[in-house]
């Protein structure tokens, strides 16, 4: 593994719901001999779904990110790149990628991800049904799967598989982050059968391969000892490479200690789904990302 360049690019701090500073996970970058790292706090989306949330960034705070992981990028210019992104939440009819407040930002790169949750019907409040995030507590994904779905987790599922396809087609990010997060809190419940979910999954890849954008192979349901794992599974990353879907290896790091945490597993499971490589940001000129490609070794 120390013969390879590697990045991290799914990375949070202080400015969302990280641990550390945008220094001090630059030193532990640098000190891991990566390659590059790159800023992606949660996109603000307390305005957009009408709530408060802990774990994203302030719209308040915004500038105040920007300036700083700018200033980072002059300070390490001649030791680490340095890279401004986000990971944006897809909630349909309510935040994208899109948003024009993300991309008057002229980011670096965006992380698209899906999170949260709704069922068809709720505008309706008599139903009592609450949008609710996916990777949440074992409680919030209950309440959210019973009140929201009837306790149909197939639904459910169908739900998010079909938000994923929904961010896709709408487009405006470069990378496809943790693209079976459900699987966090449904693992080993037998909600739906491993073909079923294999169906949704072979049309992500097929959309996301179409639509030029990487999917992210992330320890970050590692790291924090959720799940044994990388997103997505090794079933998910065979057809990922079946249909020749650039992969990218992320840490989604919350903290500096987790900077490249688990890279280890994640080289080994993209080995067993027969990938041959893995990408690493190199650089942004004239607005398009340039792309390193790592062979395996």
């Amino acid at each position: 593994m120390n013969s390879q360049k590697f990045c991290s690019l799914h990375t949070h701090t202080i400015f969302c719901d990280g641990r550390d500073d945008v220094e001090t996970m630059c030193r532990a970058a640098y000190e891991k001999k990566l390659d590059s790292i790159g800023f992606s706090a949660h996109a603000p989306i307390d305005r957009q779904i009408g709530a408060q949330s802990d774990w994203n960034l302030k719209d308040e705070k915004v500038a105040e990110y920007v300036s700083e992981v700018l200033a980072a990028r002059e300070r390490w210019h001649d030791k680490l790149k340095v890279f401004l992104g986000y990971e944006a939440d897809y909630i349909k009819g309510r935040r994208s990628p899109l948003d024009a407040d993300i991309t008057e930002l002229n980011l670096d790169y965006i992380i698209g991800s899906v999170h949260y949750l709704f069922p068809a019907d709720f505008n309706a409040k008599a139903s009592g049904a609450r949008f609710f995030t996916v990777d949440g507590s074992k409680e919030e994904f209950e309440n959210g799967l019973n009140e929201g779905f009837n306790g149909d987790a197939k639904a459910l599922m169908h739900c998010y598989y079909d938000a994923q396809l929904e961010m896709i087609e709408a487009g405006g990010f470069d990378i496809l982050g943790h693209p079976d997060l459900l699987k966090k809190n449904c693992h080993g419940k037998n909600y739906w059968t491993d073909e079923e979910e294999a169906v949704r999954q072979k049309e992500v890849a097929l959309a996301a391969g179409k639509a030029g954008i990487i999917i992210e192979v992330n320890t970050g349901g590692i790291n924090r000892k959720k799940i044994s794992d990388v997103y997505p599974s090794l079933s998910f990353l065979r057809i990922i490479s079946e249909y020749n879907i650039p992969v990218l290896i992320t840490a989604d790091a919350h903290c500096a200690g987790d900077i490249n945490g688990n890279y280890n597993i994640a080289l080994n499971t993209i080995k067993l789904a027969d990938i041959k490589e893995h990408y690493i940001l190199s650089d942004k000129i004239n607005k398009k990302l340039i792309w390193h490609k790592e062979e395996i070794l």
